[in-house]
């Protein structure tokens, strides 16, 4: 591991705070910083106004400016394309709400495990997020709808493992996340956590010593499953923060989703897996795309995925091929493919 990694101190706490507060919502600033014009990048205020820009400066300051091709902007920018209707994308693609949503803050889809709205709140609104239309209004989880979502995981002694979500769980603040952590340990049946998360590859500041110690201070085994799906999103601070998560032995995995124009392409995802393990994290999943409403431009279909995922089995060992997989409404685990 690079003495980078290993060495870098931890930021301020103010740091993470002060670029969560000064995020970019406005196309001007960020096709003036990157020097490219609306009609270049096919702009469209509409679908902006369905699911607002939100990108973190650091994030914009890693593209490429000049590119309307570059592949960090492709994920955060809104399109015309957004606004085309495309059969079989709805508004909920993986089965979230109904019977999976049993009570506010709460996925159950899985044995053994649910998901836990921590907020609905996040850092970067990623134009394929398939949770864009999820009903966040009527799953409010503040600290006064954790009483009901614990003694939903209390009564519940097939859960082993509750899984942090949002939006982004480390939104939260550490009080907050501490305070959760240890009513969760207090269940006896909750041997591990897991932490769905972006924060760490978008806003890497967010990675403080006090947030580890919130997440890590308790007897529950944790993991930690970060976002990330080009290279050129891990820089140094990137991997200083992965190597903090690391040394506190957490378990660091990724996910990346399969996005035409973005990494569909076999150098790209093998460069992507090399990246993650120089900067300490394992290659978990690579999803086939959600088919969210908004989101039909980004598909690779099946048999393309496959394809790619054959291309990058010849380069790579396995423990750096991720998972290829699809999430399906109803069905009981996710679906290899």
């Amino acid at each position: 591991m690079p003495d980078i990694i290993a060495l870098a101190p931890a930021p301020p706490e103010a740091d993470w705070r002060a670029a969560l507060r000064d995020l970019v919502t406005s196309a001007d600033t960020l096709l003036d910083y990157l020097q490219l014009q609306p009609e270049q990048v096919g702009w469209s205020p509409q679908a902006a106004s369905d699911f607002p820009l939100r990108v973190p400066r650091d994030f914009m300051r890693r593209m490429v400016i000049g590119d309307p091709a570059d592949p960090l902007l492709l994920q955060v920018l809104a399109g015309r394309q957004e606004l085309l209707a495309s059969s079989g994308f709805g508004p909920d693609p993986i089965g979230e709400t109904g019977t999976a949503n049993p009570q506010p803050g709460i996925i159950h889809k899985y044995h053994g495990r649910l998901l836990l709205l921590v907020t609905g709140s996040c850092a970067i609104h990623c134009r394929y997020c398939f949770r864009r239309h999820f009903p966040y209004s009527d799953n409010q989880n503040s600290r006064s709808e954790w009483p009901a979502a614990l003694q939903y995981i209390a009564a519940d002694d097939s859960i082993s493992e509750v899984i942090f979500s949002g939006g982004d769980p480390l939104v939260a603040s550490d009080r907050q996340l501490a305070e959760l952590v240890g009513q969760l340990a207090a269940i006896p049946h909750v041997t591990r956590l897991r932490i769905h998360t972006r924060l760490p590859v978008i806003i890497p500041q967010r990675v403080t010593d006090s947030l580890l110690e919130a997440l890590t201070d308790s007897r529950l085994a944790t993991v930690m499953v970060v976002h990330s799906n080009h290279a050129n999103e891990i820089d140094e601070e990137v991997a200083a923060a992965f190597g903090r998560i690391r040394k506190t032995g957490m378990v660091l995995l990724n996910q990346s989703v399969l996005l035409a124009g973005i990494n569909d392409n076999a150098a790209v995802l093998a460069a992507l897996s090399e990246r993650l393990f120089l900067a300490g994290a394992l290659p978990y999943y690579l999803h086939l795309l959600d088919k969210v409403a908004g989101a039909a431009h980004f598909d690779v279909d099946e048999s393309r995925a496959k394809a790619l995922h054959r291309e990058i089995s010849t380069v790579l060992p396995g423990y750096l091929l991720p998972k290829l997989v699809r999430e399906i409404a109803g069905a009981p685990a996710k679906v290899p493919v």
